[in-house]
């Protein structure tokens, strides 16, 4: 045996939604981002008091899986990426499922910030990238550990990647990613003018 060895993994899945074909549900997805901001009111007023800057639906419209087909497609594409990071899991679901229950548009302008946070009652949570203008943002997570470091020394500025406390995983439009609901993640100010657009979900088991 080794005499040191890597135990309690924090698992991060990124990939593609599609290897072909991803482009032209990319376009649908980000003409009804758009449109979904433009009649919402209720999620205008609750993004003004809540998301400063930026639009979200959470407030509002927080089950855009029901709300078009083209949300349903997402649904379906992103059903793949999960079993296969449920599978990397080694979770035994019993001959249950792991079910979209909640699905809703970030849109962040310039300046716009996602402040750190988790996704409580789910078990898997995750972002797919609709609109990612160069040097925008990219979504960091926070290693879960960080509280029970107590009097542990800084780490060196060059450590290998799996001693990392933070890690930043940039944003690419046509991609999604999956974590955990408890991983802590945020996603910084936009720097740059034009708007990063995102849709976020929830997974619970069925």
């Amino acid at each position: 045996m080794k005499r040191i060895q890597s135990w309690f993994p924090t698992q991060i899945y990124c990939a593609p939604l599609l290897t072909t074909g991803g482009d032209k549900l990319n376009r649908e997805l980000l003409l009804e981002c758009q449109q979904v901001r433009e009649f919402d009111e209720e999620g205008q007023r609750w993004s003004s008091k809540n998301y400063p800057g930026g639009y979200t639906s959470y407030g509002s419209m927080d089950q855009l899986h029901r709300f078009s087909s083209t949300f349903m497609e997402l649904n379906r594409q992103l059903d793949r990426h999960v079993r296969a990071y449920a599978k990397a899991q080694d979770w035994d679901l019993g001959g249950r499922r792991l079910e979209m229950t909640d699905c809703w548009v970030n849109i962040m302008p310039f300046a716009t910030v996602h402040s750190l946070h988790l996704h409580p009652n789910s078990v898997v949570s995750g972002t797919y990238y609709v609109a990612t203008p160069k040097g925008c943002a990219g979504l960091k997570f926070e290693d879960p550990r960080l509280a029970s470091f107590m009097a542990a020394p800084p780490r060196l500025a060059e450590r290998r990647p799996s001693n990392q406390v933070f890690v930043t995983y940039p944003a690419s439009a046509g991609h999604v990613i999956l974590f955990e609901s408890w991983l802590r993640h945020e996603v910084a100010a936009n720097p740059v003018k034009a708007e990063r657009i995102s849709l976020s979900f929830n997974y619970h088991w069925a």
